[in-house]
């Protein structure tokens, strides 16, 4: 377990663009376990910005590299969010955990995060997601199935 902190280059200065970024999904999240369409699409937005402003400057060559093409491509599910109806916007939340999951490798966190995953989203092809607290909440059902899901593992 021990060895995970020293891949990222200093875990004690997480950068404060990368909070934000945590903090913006979050707030995605809970917009989606609500059910909130345009509070989702509002979030979405809020997102897409902060991706877009994350400076990938003091990562490594190719850390940059990937964090680029993370940030392109998580940006513009983002951007969906933005635009979408409640079913469009958790089949992008759902692409976009997995950028958001990577990116957090390349990073870093000083939160603790769990990676929380619903066996039946998508017909049963499953669904991820990233929550600070263990509880399961479920953005792909909402009301629904709130409480559908397993927490995979913790991140920290």
């Amino acid at each position: 377990e021990e060895a995970t902190a020293s891949k990222t280059m200093d875990t004690n200065s997480q950068k404060p663009g990368s909070k934000q970024i945590l903090a913006d999904y979050m707030t995605l999240k809970d917009a989606l376990v609500a059910t909130d369409e345009s509070a989702s699409q509002k979030a979405g937005k809020e997102l897409e910005k902060t991706l877009e402003a994350f400076s990938v400057d003091g990562y490594d060559t190719a850390d940059q590299e990937e964090l680029k093409e993370i940030i392109e491509v998580a940006a513009a599910h983002a951007e969906h969010i933005s635009r979408s109806d409640i079913a469009h916007q958790r089949e992008h939340f759902q692409m976009l955990t997995k950028d958001i999951t990577d990116m957090i490798e390349i990073i870093g966190t000083d939160a603790t995060l769990y990676q929380q995953y619903c066996p039946m989203y998508a017909d049963d092809k499953g669904g991820a997601w990233l929550s600070m607290e263990k509880e399961i909440r479920n953005p792909y059902f909402g009301d629904l199935m709130m409480n559908c899901g397993v927490v995979q593992k913790e991140i920290n």
